[in-house]
């Protein structure tokens, strides 16, 4: 009986560690950016560092990403603009690159709305201030894909922010962003 018993828990005890960690391919994923302000829009990319969805019993139960903040570009503007564009967006106005050179996103609650989609709350820290962040991931065999609505304004990014600024007529850049992710395994 002891022996049966002590099966059992080796049993239980590997089922539960058995998870599976999916590895991103950065030079293969993608996330596209796209700010609004007042007077119109910019858009661009973002390169992944690093990054894995862990998986048990085919269903995601964990995740950790590193976005390189300095890769940050601009695919809207060409030239003189792009340029002033993208050092203004790295320097300390925006996203601080050089103090803070990348961004991390860890996931804290999955909840399985299918087989394939899941409602995610993360931890993402951009810019030294760590944020929940909740959003839609859809999974395939292959990668997965999610649309991210970010709140600058709660990780400090207070250039053009009418929550740190007051009113700002045109010259408002609104708080949020939206980011296209797509991973590939």
């Amino acid at each position: 009986m002891k022996k049966i018993a002590l099966l059992l828990i080796a049993l239980v005890t590997i089922s539960a560690t058995n998870a599976q960690t999916k590895k991103i391919k950065p030079e293969l994923s993608s996330i596209t950016w796209l700010g609004k302000k007042v007077t119109g829009q910019h858009e661009g990319t973002i390169a992944f560092t690093s990054g894995s969805l862990t998986f048990k019993a085919k269903k995601v139960v964990g995740g950790t990403f590193t976005v390189n903040m300095k890769s940050l570009a601009s695919t809207d503007l060409t030239g003189e603009w792009k340029d002033k564009l993208e050092g203004h967006l790295k320097s300390d106005d925006f996203f601080g690159t050089d103090a803070f050179p990348t961004a991390t996103l860890v996931f804290n609650k999955i909840i399985a709305l299918s087989a394939t989609t899941y409602t995610v709350t993360a931890d993402l820290t951009l810019k030294g201030k760590t944020n929940p962040v909740t959003f839609t991931l859809v999974t395939s065999a292959t990668g997965a894909t999610a649309d991210v609505k970010i709140n600058r304004a709660k990780h400090d990014v207070k250039y053009g922010s009418e929550t740190f600024l007051g009113s700002l007529g045109d010259k408002a850049i609104y708080d949020d962003f939206d980011l296209k992710i797509k991973l590939v395994f």
